[in-house]
């Protein structure tokens, strides 16, 4: 049996899916084992937005820093790290 690595979803996408867990929270009808649920998924969202958003700075910062002007591009590690 093959196992695949489940694709992460875009970061506009996964903030949706963030959103949408933060209304079903908000409003107060979720019982607490889902509520737990949406909890963890909405930690693991976040994670991914954050990540992804700390290496859209990263490549913006390496493009700033070109001195002569040109723009090359530097590949980076995009793996989320635990803190």
């Amino acid at each position: 049996m093959t196992k695949t690595k489940a694709v992460e979803p875009s970061f506009e996408e996964a903030l949706e899916k963030l959103e949408n867990i933060v209304d079903a929270m908000e409003g107060g009808d979720v019982p607490l084992a889902e509520l737990l649920a949406k909890f963890e998924e909405g930690t693991k969202l976040l994670q991914q937005c954050e990540s992804r958003l700390k290496n859209a700075e990263i490549k913006i910062e390496q493009l700033k820093q070109q001195k002569d002007g040109k723009v090359s591009f530097v590949a980076f590690d995009t793996t989320e790290s635990s803190d």
